[in-house]
């Protein structure tokens, strides 16, 4: 990997920290050819300080360090983004980023999704909600939901109306994540097993 610590007068480059995990960004630092070295030697994220004018290795007091994941290169190549397992908080005010953001995993729209459908069992009315409704009535009618949704897909699966698929796809998986939330799960539970399987 060529990284040009020359482009710049005083031989630093930015190096964004993302959690290899999540793939939330946790930090922006700067390194310079000796600091990229050291990382690379220990195996934790080390950079320049600019402030200190000295090599400083995240954790060093704290002991909260970044363990090198990968690093990789730009296309002009004079910047690194660097992959992470931090341990613990990132910042040195104590929160998990330095944009005080929450480093928990989020996948998207389904995140979101999920975060709907806890909110309306909590708070909605069972006569407006359809959440609300069907949670009111148990996991039983809930898991039969599920059921019935997997079976619609099947027959559509056999069809070639793809509109009507794709509409029984998210059928399915909005009921399904019903009941991972009436089992007290969320995606991630199931996800973290796959991944398992994955290794």
């Amino acid at each position: 990997m060529k990284i040009d610590f020359n482009k710049n007068n005083d031989g630093l480059i930015p190096a964004i920290i993302q959690d290899a995990k999540t793939k939330n960004v946790l930090m922006l630092g700067y390194m310079n050819e000796e600091a990229h070295q050291k990382t690379l030697e220990t195996q934790k994220v080390t950079f320049f300080s600019r402030s200190k004018q000295r090599l400083w290795t995240k954790g060093e007091t704290s002991g909260n360090y970044l363990e090198l994941v990968s690093i990789k290169n730009d296309c002009d190549e004079d910047t690194l983004l660097i992959h992470v397992n931090p341990q613990g908080p990132t910042c040195h005010t104590g929160t998990d980023t330095c944009w005080h953001e929450e480093n928990k995993q989020s996948y998207g729209f389904l995140t979101k999704l999920e975060d709907i459908i806890a909110s309306r069992i909590e708070n909605a009315d069972t006569q407006t909600s359809y959440v609300a409704s069907l949670f009111a009535k148990g996991i039983n009618k809930i898991a039969q939901k599920v059921g019935e949704e997997a079976v619609e897909l099947v027959i559509e699966a056999k069809d070639n109306n793809d509109e009507l698929f794709l509409n029984e796809s998210a059928d399915l998986l909005f009921h399904y994540l019903m009941l991972l939330q009436a089992k007290n799960y969320k995606l991630e539970d199931v996800l973290e097993i796959l991944m398992q399987r994955q290794r």
